[in-house]
This record gives structure tokens, C-alpha cells and sequence, in this order.
């Protein structure tokens, strides 16, 4: 009866510590820190743009790569070929690889932490001194010996107020604002390489045009200088047309030498040195044309679609979980430690019960009461959260002033793109009604003079507006967050975070 009473004390004992390591654990779901609540945008940011001129407002849908609209093999070779090489990328993408590579290690906080130890040690213990005054008789002046251990030690720290969760929800969020970085890197390198072979065979073109106003104006100075010979002309009209000639010629090199800087910026773009031009974009005559109404949808498919918005509404999400992070400091931390070893004076007995040891228990350590650096990083926290709230609502609004801007600008440059198209049609027109009229003696040689400089005028007006009109449609693309890959992800960045939240949240 007597061991009986001892076995339920002993259980009774055993089930009272159980329950104490327990507790601890049981605790853990206590998460410190407001919670993040994302809360919509306002409904003027995700309704229709103000001024969607010739796009279609219907929503877009995955289509492929935007600059396929272009319908330029040479373009599409380019950008494919600046993804892959691109450093700006190449840095964003090995961002993303250490971002996840935190978020690794914050995970790795979940698991306790060990440590395998050996040592051998040959100690000796006392020394041999006449003047000891704790000599016991018979007994040696010294004792050498050897000692050998083995030891594993194991702690893990719960996480009773959430630290260690809010951790891994601030670096979830920094990988997703890493990976919508990359997204962003890929839809600028994306817009400039576009942009700039674009430009390319902007300048060739109007290089060109201004190659054949100076053939047609030489060819008038010639004309013009027959006639004076012949005594049907003034000096003046030879100095006219000696100007005209020589303003168009004067325009051939500006332009050659913007096309030829246009090249080098492309290889570098393309992860080349700028020695190697790409053959097809030094070729290139016509600036590439989306000739179909771009679909541009809505405010609210454009910041689910825009990478900047998407980083700083994940970057607000990780900055509202740090606060958690510098909260859970005020609260006292728990660790569990425990300890297994083995030692011996010989190697043998290595694993014998006797050499055998350990220890277990939890450590509570709290800086109470001085919490005054605690609560400083609370405040910081909180200060970058709302800095962080500020910067995604001004990212939104950036984003739609944006998008209505390259809207506006686009619309107004097709407009004007068409009226000039028919301007140097009836230019042309004139200028060769003029001709015939001047051989015919009908008209005098200042009437071809101002129909010459009219088509001149003309020709080189369209050529600069096929050239801002894909510099503007490239903008809208860029503006609109790059294009709709269905590989993009999509989080729903079109929301901001409400830093309330109840400090204790379960």
C-alpha cells in the first residue's frame, strides 16, 4: 500500500511538471502586434480613367508579352534577349534569392537550436608543495588524469507572444516585395529597351527625310542657279534656296548621331558592350506601330497590375508585422534547454550508466522593468509603418496620374499623328501641282519655293510624330504596369493596410 501512495505522488509529481513545460507551449498562439487588415482604396482610384481616349476600356486579359502588339520580330528578339542579360534584372532577381533566403532563416527561428560536443582533456589536479596546508597524509601531491566527453545540447525558444510569427510574416511580405521589384525590373528594362529601339529607327527615318528635303532642295539651288545664269532669276532667290538646302542638310548628322547612340544604349540594355549593335536595329527605317486599340481597363486592374503598387502594399505589410516583432520584446521570453552528456575517465566506459548526465528545464529571462529601449523600437516601428502607409498611397496616386497622363499624351499625338498623315499627303500634292505649274511658266519660282519648303515641312513633322507616337504608346504600356503575362502574380495590391489592430490579437 505504502509503494502504491508513492507511485501516485510520483505520478502526481510527473504530470505537475508536464503541465508546467506544457504551458509554455500551450501559450504560443498569443500573437502581440496589430494585425493586418487591408482595406480598399477609394472607388474614384479603381473605377474608369478619366480620359481613355482610342484604348478599349474593357479589362484586359492575358494576352503574352505587351510588345507583341508591335508585331516587330527584331523588338521581340531585343526585350527577350534584355530580360535574360539585363545587370539591372540580374541585381533584382539575385534579390529576390536573399530575401527568400531570410525568410528561410526566419522560418528556421520555429525549430530549437543543437549543439553535438566532444572533447578529450588530460587534467591534473593538485601540485606538489612543501608548504600545503591541506596536505592529508599518504595521500599524492598531484593526480593526472584523463577525461573524455561527449555532449548534446538542445534549447528552443517559445514563442509565447508571437515574435518569432510576426518575424516570418514581415519576411514573406519583404519576398513578395522583392519578387514584385523583380516584376518592376523587368516591365522598365522592358519599356526601355522598346523605347530605344524605337528611337533607333525614329532617327534613321527622319535622318532620311531630311537626306531627301536636302535632294529636293539641292535640286531647286540647281534649278535656281540655272535660272540666274539665264537671267531669270535674282541673287536673292539663289540665297533661298541656298538656305533651304543647307538647313535640311544640317539636320542629316544630329539625327545619324542620336540613332547611333540610341544603338549603343540597346547592346547595353541587352547585356552587351556598346562595340556590338545589333544588325537588325541598325537597319531598322520605320519605328514599330500598335495599329489596334490598346485594352487598358480600369483603376482597380491597374494596381493589381502595377508592380510598384504591389511592392509597397506587401512592403506596408511587412513593416505592419515588425511592429509585432518590437512588441513581443516587452513581454518576457521563454526558452525550453536541455542536456544530454557522457564522461569518463576512460574511453570504455563512454556509455556506461554511470558516465551518463543531463538537465532540462525552461528559462525565463525578461528586462523588467527597464523596457524603455523596448518601447522605443515599438515607436520606431510604428513611425516606419506609417511612413510605409504613406508611401503605398502615394504610389497608387503616382500610378493613376501615370497612366491618365500617357493616356491624355497618347491621345492627343494620334490625333495630331492623323492630321499630320493628311498634311503631308496634300503637302506632297501641292508640291507637285507647283512643279508642273512652275515648268508650265504658270507659276513663278517663289510659289514652288514655298511649296517645296511647305512639303518639307511637311514630311519632317510626321516623321517626328511617328516617332513621339511610339515613344507614347510605349509609355502607356509601362504606365499600365507592363502588360497582363499570366505568369505575373497578382496580389491584391489595390488595398491599404489599417494599422489598428488590437496589440494582444489571438
Amino acid at each position: 500500500m505504502r509503494r502504491s501512495s508513492n507511485a501516485v505522488a510520483s505520478s502526481r509529481t510527473s504530470t505537475r511538471r508536464l503541465a508546467i513545460l506544457a504551458l509554455p507551449i500551450a501559450l504560443t498562439g498569443c500573437v502581440v502586434g496589430p494585425n493586418y487588415k487591408p482595406a480598399p482604396v477609394p472607388p474614384t482610384a479603381t473605377g474608369a480613367f478619366v480620359d481613355p481616349g482610342m484604348a478599349r476600356v474593357d479589362p484586359p486579359k492575358p494576352s503574352g508579352a505587351w510588345w507583341h502588339l508591335f508585331g516587330d520580330p527584331a523588338l521581340d528578339r531585343l526585350i527577350a534577349d534584355a530580360l535574360a542579360h539585363n545587370t539591372d534584372i540580374r541585381i533584382a532577381s539575385a534579390n529576390l534569392q536573399r530575401a527568400r533566403a531570410l525568410l528561410g532563416e526566419a522560418r528556421a527561428a520555429r525549430l530549437p537550436t543543437t549543439d553535438v560536443s566532444a572533447a578529450y582533456t588530460r587534467r591534473r589536479v593538485g601540485t606538489a608543495s612543501q608548504t600545503s596546508v591541506a596536505a592529508v597524509p599518504g595521500a599524492p601531491d598531484a593526480v593526472t588524469f584523463d577525461y573524455w566527453t561527449a555532449g548534446f545540447d538542445a534549447s528552443y525558444e517559445v514563442d509565447l507572444f508571437g515574435g518569432v510569427t510576426r518575424s516570418i510574416e514581415a519576411a514573406r511580405s519583404d519576398a513578395a516585395a522583392s519578387a514584385a521589384a523583380l516584376d518592376a525590373a523587368r516591365v522598365a528594362v522592358a519599356a526601355e529597351t522598346a523605347r530605344t529601339y524605337a528611337a533607333a529607327c525614329a532617327d534613321a527615318n527622319q535622318a532620311d527625310v531630311a537626306r531627301e528635303t536636302a535632294r529636293l532642295q539641292q535640286s531647286t539651288l540647281d534649278l535656281t542657279r540655272r535660272l540666274f545664269d539665264a537671267g531669270r532669276g535674282t541673287r536673292r532667290d539663289v540665297d533661298q534656296a541656298q538656305l533651304l538646302a543647307d538647313q535640311a542638310l544640317a539636320q542629316v548628322p544630329s539625327f545619324e548621331a542620336e540613332r547611333r547612340a540610341s544603338l549603343y544604349a540597346l547592346a547595353t540594355l541587352t547585356g552587351r558592350p556598346p562595340a556590338e549593335l545589333d544588325s537588325a536595329a541598325a537597319s531598322c527605317k520605320v519605328p514599330p506601330k500598335v495599329t489596334t486599340l490598346i485594352p487598358v481597363g480600369d483603376g482597380a486592374s491597374l494596381l493589381a497590375r502595377r508592380p510598384d503598387v504591389r511592392r509597397a502594399e506587401r512592403q506596408l505589410a511587412a513593416d505592419t508585422a515588425r511592429i509585432g516583432v518590437a512588441t513581443a520584446d516587452l513581454y518576457p521570453s521563454i526558452s525550453l534547454a536541455g542536456s544530454a552528456s557522457l564522461g569518463a575517465m576512460r574511453l570504455g566506459d563512454i556509455g556506461k550508466p554511470k558516465s551518463f548526465s543531463f538537465s532540462l528545464g525552461p528559462l525565463i529571462s525578461w528586462n523588467f522593468p527597464n523596457l524603455s529601449v523596448a518601447r522605443s523600437r515599438v515607436r520606431q516601428a510604428e513611425a516606419q509603418a506609417q511612413a510605409s502607409l504613406a508611401n503605398f498611397d502615394g504610389t497608387v496616386l503616382t500610378a493613376l496620374r501615370e497612366t491618365e497622363k500617357a493616356l491624355a499624351r497618347y491621345s492627343g499625338e494620334l490625333d495630331r499623328n492623323a492630321a499630320l498623315v493628311r498634311a503631308d499627303a496634300a503637302a506632297a500634292d501641292a508640291a507637285g501641282i507647283a512643279r508642273k505649274r512652275f515648268d508650265a511658266g504658270r507659276d513663278s519660282f517663289l510659289q514652288l519655293l514655298d511649296a517645296e519648303r511647305d512639303r518639307a515641312a511637311a514630311r519632317s513633322a510626321l516623321a517626328g510624330s511617328n516617332a513621339r507616337l511610339a515613344d507614347a504608346q510605349v509609355s502607356l504600356f509601362k504606365a499600365l504596369g507592363g502588360g497582363w503575362e499570366p505568369e505575373t502574380p497578382q496580389p491584391p495590391s489595390d488595398q491599404r493596410a489599417s494599422l489598428t489592430g488590437a496589440r494582444d490579437g489571438e
